[in-house]
């Protein structure tokens, strides 16, 4: 098969970090102010224009406090599980990699009671099996599996127990509704295509009323997870006055994000660009023979972390272990020509190919991706069955 002519302009399409915005460079960050305090005067109002900038976009309710923590989405996820859980029982939605790292946290560190709904890679659990009795946990989109839940029609508006949302690869690309949501985190380096290590919280009164409320025995807690003083929320922390020191580096970049997708008109225009990615690609599979979306479910497929599995007969009946070879080789040769880096499948998922679609990505690099696609599959699986032959 013939090279395509067009290569990408922007060949990222990393999953995380993700690509930065179209237009950016390194010479937006030279009012950041590195060397200085965070607890200075201009660094809180930094760190508190970012958590402003936030509320605003995603329209997150006044009475919901936003805080920026350390460790990225893993951190904010983790500090609220370790602080939160204990009081009820917990119902856990596990169908990807990550979703299945918090439920080892909860049941192999933390003990807890716990009912798993549990679903393979490329679908849902059943959500009308979980009992909001107890507290959820789940991700909101499977970054690892391209799968995520529909909406928030399925979360019972009258439920006694709280909702955690891992939702680090969804915000800015979904409507969330906060409503439904109690503890809900996620990172700068997904859908804003920001600078990775910094994490975000949100909690809803109901979550502030239970830091207040329930302290869980016998679990000791580290510095970077404490979000209680005296016995109160530690509401520095909603305020920009981080547990401890953030990049201020990281922070000029979150807010170069920021900026740019109130000039594109706010969420409803990111949401659109990673639907039209998303759209590009699912019009393509329509009409490809070796490739298909892993997500089973054109309603729960995302359009920001984009999975998909090669269904040709001869790399179906490849061993494991060769599908993986040949999706690497196929990887390394997009890689060799500059068309697409980093696109390589989770290491825990399926062998097959993870685009990223998120906001920050234009969907005439997507179409152009596309092509090479079709010639490095052709092009490798001639080279891989010479070998064999």
């Amino acid at each position: 098969m013939t090279k395509p002519t067009q290569k990408p302009q922007n060949p990222n399409f990393s999953s995380g970090p993700c690509s930065k915005r179209p237009g950016w460079a390194l010479d937006n960050l030279k009012n950041a102010l590195v060397g200085r305090s965070h607890r200075s005067g201009p660094g809180k109002e930094r760190l508190k224009a970012v958590i402003d900038q936030h509320r605003e976009l995603l329209k997150i309710p006044d009475d919901y406090h936003i805080g920026i923590v350390p460790a990225s989405d893993t951190g904010a996820i983790e500090m609220a599980l370790w602080s939160m859980l204990g009081q009820r029982p917990v119902d856990v939605l596990a169908w990807e990699s990550f979703s299945g790292d918090w439920q080892k946290d909860i049941v192999d560190h933390l003990n807890l009671e716990a009912t798993i709904h549990k679903a393979d890679y490329g679908a849902l659990p059943d959500l009308l099996q979980v009992n909001f009795d107890n507290d959820v946990v789940f991700v909101w989109n499977g970054t690892t599996s391209g799968v995520r839940v529909p909406d928030g029609e399925w979360i019972a508006p009258d439920r006694k127990g709280l909702t955690f949302c891992d939702a680090t690869s969804a915000v800015f690309a979904y409507d969330m509704p906060w409503d439904k949501l109690d503890v809900t985190t996620w990172s700068w380096q997904k859908v804003l295509g920001g600078e990775a290590g910094h994490g975000m919280l949100v909690l809803s009164p109901r979550a502030v009323e239970r830091l207040e409320t329930y302290v869980p025995e016998n679990r000791p807690l580290p510095k970077i997870f404490r979000l209680t003083k005296g016995g109160k929320l530690n509401a520095g922390i909603f305020k920009g006055l981080t547990i401890n020191t953030p990049s201020m580096l990281a922070v000029e970049d979150c807010l170069d994000a920021l900026n740019w997708v109130k000039t594109l008109g706010g969420t409803a225009a990111t949401i659109k660009r990673s639907q039209a990615n998303f759209t590009a690609i699912e019009k393509w599979v329509a009409q490809t023979e070796w490739a298909d979306f892993l997500g089973h479910d054109p309603a729960t497929r995302s359009t920001t972390s984009i999975c998909l599995k090669i269904t040709d007969p001869w790399f179906e009946a490849l061993s494991s272990d060769a599908q993986t070879d040949f999706v690497a080789g196929m990887c390394k040769a997009l890689d060799k020509e500059s068309a697409a880096f980093d696109i390589k499948h989770y290491r825990d998922a399926p062998p097959g190919l993870r685009i990223w679609g998120g906001a920050t990505i234009e969907t005439s690099d997507i179409e152009a991706l596309l092509l090479w696609l079709d010639w490095a599959f052709e092009a490798y699986k001639a080279e891989e069955q010479q070998k064999a032959a």
